[in-house]
């Protein structure tokens, strides 16, 4: 289950609010179709020294687990990360030429994507030098270690084409297991890892692990056998390191509670038990209590195209007490919504049991959420946890307020927006719009429904991470538009849902397409679920003339002329979604999916990615982190292992992308 939401491109409001400064420098490097931005952690220093310690050693942990990404997606990712660096670090010749400029830029792509394929295609990069510039690098780079084994391993994996396409290829029709290059698997076929799996299946247990979830499964000698994510086996130079960290943050703890849920993770690390990962995520979405709060393992399985594997990410957060109160009114009224809900009665929960929300304000992301992040997160994604026990969502507030700072004055809005009522209605409910938007999809939309007896949960494959996703969007569209939201005193009025309406039909029809290549369909999750909604309202509403393309001048704008019926549409379209979800239906989920979500309109892909390139802005963002520095009653950096002496817990905002992920590699580097 997939259960992360991220920003689409252009969005942002244009409307200010109360966080830190507005001469804070947002955006410190751009290159390709990326941006790298920094984030703002207001309130930290309003934290207790216990809770200081207690952020700073969790964000150790989320930094250590570094490695273990990059390997994950796929094997040579981390020969070609270090071979790369050691040549940026020692190469002795001129580095003034236009073709070092492509090498870095190659560099700091890797850096951002954790390996060599795109974070959000999934495709191999092309790099802007040869093969015979390369070999100049390694030449003038007299200190590169292991040069002969490094470079029959690093050349090919960086200039042959046909090599490692993609690390997650989920099309259609295909045996995705041998088409994807992620690391996932070893010598096995989609057909053997599916009956693998099978055989693990108990349709009788009501408390299923997820199998798969922290392993890597092989097959040598004729024989299948998971290589198990822990202390003592795969990655464990990396886990232990967390384990470490995680200690420390155990002994500084807020509460019991909390104490009890960091050592219930170590316990999973160490045993790689998945029953102790079910018992560790019980115990986390209890501890409602806690301010400082963290997500750390091997989370979200979007990265394999058959949705068991989970990649290692961390983040590391307290919650925006002032924020939350918007998110517990949701979470409160749970179970009028799930009662509300224009989905089947069958499929409605009779009690919503757990549902927890807040705000929160990110203070370290690290794995799979680094540098690029999701703006909510609902968790756990365990079907049999969310049905007995409930979930726990956030929505990351500091990060959506760093992408609408730098979404300011881009010009994006002006250029795809024919009709100025909707820029203004944008400016001036946007951001509420979009942080309704996160709570719902987080909160109540991924808790929402039940599956049918008998049902497990990964019926949908290939399809299941984009089908969610467009359950928990619909389920938070639907009831943007509800007056529940104004008498709960969360909209002042009907402009916030033209704001959210507009953006979801405009960004799933036009806005994202700048994302995709020429010729390219779509294959990440969010994009597809974003176009499928879009794409289906537009066309089951043009009866009513719901939803226009109107031409102007040679160019293409989308209108609402409706939102009423749009709404009508968004109840018609879960109440399908949440019927295929409950009964597992796979055919008609891949209809669904491939019929909407999948396909671009090549024409309109055209003339949006020329519109788009006159305005000169990356479509992608990630962030560096702020440095956190445990320091002494001097001032005085505190050493490794002399926690007694922590006096205070200083945090500062570097300003530079590429000595940041240098420092990472020199001290997180631990496979």
């Amino acid at each position: 289950m997939a259960a992360a939401l991220f920003l689409g491109v252009g969005c942002g409001s244009q409307k200010g609010d109360n966080m830190v400064s507005d001469s804070f420098r947002w955006q410190i490097d751009r290159f390709d179709d990326l941006k790298v931005l920094r984030y703002q952690v207001p309130g930290f220093d309003l934290l207790s020294l216990r809770q200081k310690k207690l952020v700073y050693y969790l964000s150790q942990a989320a930094l250590c687990g570094r490695d273990i990404l990059y390997d994950q997606k796929c094997a040579v990712n981390l020969p070609v990360r270090k071979t790369l660096e050691q040549i940026y670090l020692a190469y002795d010749g001129d580095r003034h030429d236009s073709r070092f400029a492509s090498f870095e830029k190659y560099l700091k792509k890797v850096w951002f994507a954790n390996g060599i394929h795109h974070h959000y295609s999934n495709d191999k990069f092309t790099p802007g030098f040869t093969e015979g510039y390369f070999d100049t690098l390694v030449s003038r780079t007299p200190s590169l270690r292991g040069r002969d084994a490094l470079l029959a391993q690093v050349k090919p994996a960086i200039f042959d084409a046909a090599l490692y396409r993609s690390t997650n290829d989920q099309s259609d029709g295909i045996d995705m297991v041998a088409a994807s290059c992620n690391n996932y698997y070893e010598g096995l076929t989609q057909a053997e890892v599916e009956s693998y799996h099978a055989t693990l299946v108990d349709t009788t247990e009501q408390h299923p692990v997820m199998a798969g979830l922290n392993s890597r499964l092989v097959k040598r000698n004729g024989k299948i056998e998971e290589q198990v994510w822990r202390v003592g086996g795969l990655y464990s130079p990396a886990i232990e390191q967390i384990v470490y960290w995680l200690g420390k943050a155990a002994a500084v703890a807020e509460n019991p509670k909390q104490k009890e849920v960091i050592e219930a993770l170590i316990s999973y690390y160490k045993s790689g038990d998945l029953k102790e990962f079910d018992r560790y995520s019980i115990l986390w979405l209890e501890d409602t209590d806690s301010q400082v709060d963290f997500i750390n393992g091997f989370i979200e399985s979007y990265g394999d195209p058959l949705g068991y594997r989970g990649s290692w990410e961390a983040n590391v957060n307290f919650k925006d007490i002032e924020a939350t109160r918007r998110t517990e009114l949701l979470s409160r009224n749970a179970q009028w919504f799930e009662d509300n809900s224009p989905i089947d009665p069958i499929y409605k929960k009779e009690s919503v049991k757990g549902v927890s929300a807040k705000v929160i304000t990110v203070a370290q992301l690290g794995g799979d959420s680094y540098p690029a992040t999701p703006i909510g997160i609902n968790l756990p994604n365990s079907d049999w946890i969310r049905r007995d026990h409930g979930s726990k969502s956030v929505t990351i507030q500091n990060i959506t307020h760093a992408y609408d700072k730098v979404a300011q004055a881009n010009g994006f809005a002006e250029e795809f927006t024919l009709r100025r009522e909707d820029i203004q209605i944008a400016r001036e409910y946007g951001a509420l719009a979009d942080n309704l938007h996160t709570d719902m999809h987080e909160c109540l939309g991924h808790g929402s429904g039940k599956l049918a007896p008998g049902v497990k949960g990964d019926e949908l494959k290939n399809y299941g991470s984009t089908l969610e996703e467009a359950r928990a969007d619909l389920f938070a569209l639907y009831y943007l538009g509800d007056d529940k939201l104004v008498e709960l005193g969360l909209v002042p009025d009907k402009y916030v849902v033209k704001a959210g309406y507009y953006h979801a039909i405009f960004n799933g029809l036009m806005g994202q397409l700048v994302r995709i290549e020429p010729g390219k369909d779509i294959a990440e999750a969010h994009m597809r679920d974003r176009q499928l909604i879009a794409r289906w309202c537009y066309e089951h509403g043009k009866a009513d003339n719901v939803i226009e393309l109107v031409k102007k001048n040679g160019k293409t704008y989308v209108v609402i002329n409706d939102y009423d019926k749009l709404r009508t549409l968004f109840g018609r379209l879960l109440a399908i979604v949440q019927r295929i979800k409950s009964e597992g239906d796979f055919e008609a989920c891949r209809d669904l999916v491939e019929g909407y979500g999948v396909k671009v309109d090549k024409a309109l892909h055209d003339e949006v990615l020329k519109r788009f390139a006159r305005l000169n802005i990356a479509p992608y963002s990630g962030f560096v982190n702020p440095v956190l520095t445990p320091v002494d009653k001097m001032g005085r950096k505190v050493k490794k292992g002399d926690d007694d002496s922590i006096a205070d817990v200083i945090i500062s905002y570097p300003d530079d992308y590429v000595e940041q992920m240098l420092w990472y590699s020199r001290e997180y580097s631990f496979l």
